[in-house]
């Protein structure tokens, strides 16, 4: 029996991020949500790896035993001083920011799996060519956020290079429903426990594409207009001071002319053409940077 997990999900518990003078959430997607929608494309296992965070994690897996056709496994998309590594069948918190090594090790103390994610990405902070040096037992070789044509073939090329060093890993990198269910892992047998064994075996394939641009443009969308909704749901005093939903404390910590300017600035992003032309942009600067490294390449190695 072949079975397909997520091994690289998102929940709000990622919280937020800035790109210059813009922050926004990572995900406004809750655990349970996310269970349901792996459930909805027929993952066997499915794991949230929050960004150094792991209650969305343990959330979840409380919500799967009621389900009892789908396993959760706990992890966490650890950043460190290296780049981001992630741990599965985590037990604790690690904290961010030590080196890739030290990472690892409390990864292994805890009996978890370490997996390198979207290992050559040129606009996330990621290990690149360290995972040479590194006790990791996967790679992801396709990354479904990641629609560059760069990051995935650099991944595949060197887990080619070095074989049987890595189990290859599938992952949707998934901080919406929108964008789960174009790429996953492959394993042999049900459940995570043969999940486990898949990795440790270097038995898994990464299979499916990263998601289409436009899903992107879908999850912008719901982030500002869910954004927004909290913004009035305070206003109409609806928002549970005691909900450990971390975007419901940002929004309840807010200073009315940011309510404002947030409302103002989701407005204008929500009226059409708008957000597509955000995607195609976003699409033209990745051709280019993608375009870019492949020329540095060229010139390095003279062909």
């Amino acid at each position: 029996m072949i079975s397909k997990a997520d091994t690289h999900v998102h929940t709000f518990y990622s919280g937020t991020t800035n790109y210059k003078v813009l922050r926004f959430p990572e995900s406004v997607a809750s655990p349970e949500t996310q269970v349901d929608c792996a459930r909805k494309h027929g993952m066997s296992v499915v794991c949230i790896t929050d960004h150094s965070e792991i209650k969305g994690a343990f959330r979840a897996e409380r919500y799967a035993r009621t389900l009892k056709d789908i396993d959760v496994v706990v992890g966490d998309e650890i950043m460190t001083a290296d780049g981001e590594v992630i741990g599965l069948w985590l037990n604790e918190f690690i904290k961010p920011e030590m080196s890739a090594e030290e990472t690892i090790d409390e990864i292994r103390s805890q009996g978890g799996i370490a997996i390198a994610p979207h290992p050559f990405s040129f606009y996330v902070r990621c290990l690149r060519h360290k995972i040479n040096e590194l006790d990791l037992d996967g790679i992801e070789t396709i990354n479904g956020g990641h629609v560059d044509g760069w990051t995935n073939n650099m991944a595949m090329g060197c887990f080619r290079d070095n074989p049987g060093r890595w189990a290859e890993i599938g992952a949707s990198d998934a901080h919406s429903v929108y964008t789960m269910g174009y790429t996953w892992t492959e394993f042999p047998g049900e459940g995570e426990d043969d999940l486990r064994k898949a990795i440790l075996s270097r038995t898994t394939k990464a299979c499916g594409r990263p998601a289409p641009v436009f899903t992107q443009s879908q999850w912008s969308l719901q982030v500002v207009t869910d954004g927004m909704k909290m913004i009035v749901e305070r206003w109409l005093g609806r928002l549970d001071p005691n909900d450990d939903n971390p975007l419901v404390q940002k929004t309840l910590s807010l200073p009315p002319a940011k309510q404002a300017a947030a409302l103002i600035g989701g407005g204008i992003y929500c009226t059409p053409p708008i957000p597509f032309l955000a995607s195609w942009l976003a699409t033209t600067w990745l051709k280019k940077q993608t375009t870019m490294l492949k020329n540095q390449l060229r010139k390095t190695f003279n062909y």
